[in-house]
């Protein structure tokens, strides 16, 4: 029988023990976590995805402050809020909404952050840290680090002797999910669009997590009986004059081969808004110099 994955639930509890962690921090040390969210510009997507941010934030009982800014916003404006909120005490994790309006560069931005307060695991200090497997120093970016939630869930913290392929190499997914599964004793392969005999290579695969943005491209003969499949993608395809949201998995195929499968939508994704929570609390740990809970 495959395990669905519940990705609402784990992320529920992950937000449990973030409340938890928050009460204890304000009552031992008398520090409230605090989550400065940036956002320029009317993307009616991106004010979806803040608000979500901010109401959640202020659930786990932080301090939530939402900067909105005007489209015609200049670069040097937002350096300057962002250099304010760097220096700010009571701010432990700075989130900047990606895409910024065309007029503006994202990548300086993002790294004029400074890398504890990053909670969005993007600085590459922070990418740097996952990579050389320093998981207790950085701050890891939230989608790959809730992948890893389930992964521990259904396997535990040791993968020693299990074959993890990630399928994309991306900066922002691929390359730490890889190296997250490395440092967690995993034998991983990377694959990407020139990995030759692609399906063969994932047929191998215990773990077997996909993020390309190819709608329903891991098919059932891809998947090796009661592996572990991970869907990162979501694509949005038209069929029968009617829209649905998908992942990079055929879903009802690859179910009857897999032990355990994450759906689209409800797998990972409510679990990078959990883990932007958690990070937001580990940052608030360090800043108190406490040792900061595992979630």
């Amino acid at each position: 029988m495959t395990t669905i994955i519940d990705g609402k639930q784990v992320a529920a509890s992950v937000i449990d023990a973030v409340k938890a962690a928050t009460v204890q921090l304000e009552k031992e040390a008398g520090v409230k976590p605090g989550l400065a969210v940036v956002i320029v510009g009317d993307d009616p997507a991106s004010h979806a995805y803040v608000s979500s941010k901010s109401r959640m934030a202020k659930e786990c009982g932080f301090n939530s402050i939402q900067h909105t800014l005007p489209e015609a916003t200049t670069q040097e404006e937002l350096a300057r809020l962002v250099e304010t909120l760097n220096e700010d005490e009571s701010i432990h994790g700075i989130l900047v909404q990606l895409p910024l309006p065309g007029h503006l560069k994202s990548e300086p931005i993002i790294q004029s952050i400074r890398p504890e307060k990053d909670v969005d695991g993007l600085h590459v200090v922070n990418a740097g840290k996952v990579a050389t497997g320093d998981l207790d120093g950085g701050l890891v970016s939230c989608t790959p680090a809730g992948a890893m939630v389930f992964v521990r869930r259904t396997h535990g913290d040791d993968l020693s002797g299990l074959n993890a392929v990630v399928i994309g190499r991306s900066n922002l997914f691929g390359k730490p999910m890889s190296a997250l599964l490395l440092a967690a004793n995993a034998t991983v392969t990377t694959a990407h669009s020139r990995t030759k005999d692609l399906p063969a290579v994932c047929r191998n695969a215990d773990i077997l997590v996909a993020a390309v943005g190819r709608p329903e491209m891991v098919k059932a003969d891809w998947v090796k009986p009661g592996a572990t499949v991970i869907d990162v993608g979501i694509n949005r395809i038209s069929a029968e004059g009617r829209s649905r949201l998908v992942g990079d998995v055929a879903f009802e195929e690859c179910a009857k081969v897999a032990g355990v499968i994450t759906p689209v939508p409800g797998g990972v994704g409510p679990m990078t808004i959990a883990m932007l929570m958690a990070n937001t609390v580990i940052a608030a740990y360090r800043k108190a110099g406490r040792t900061p809970p595992k979630f």
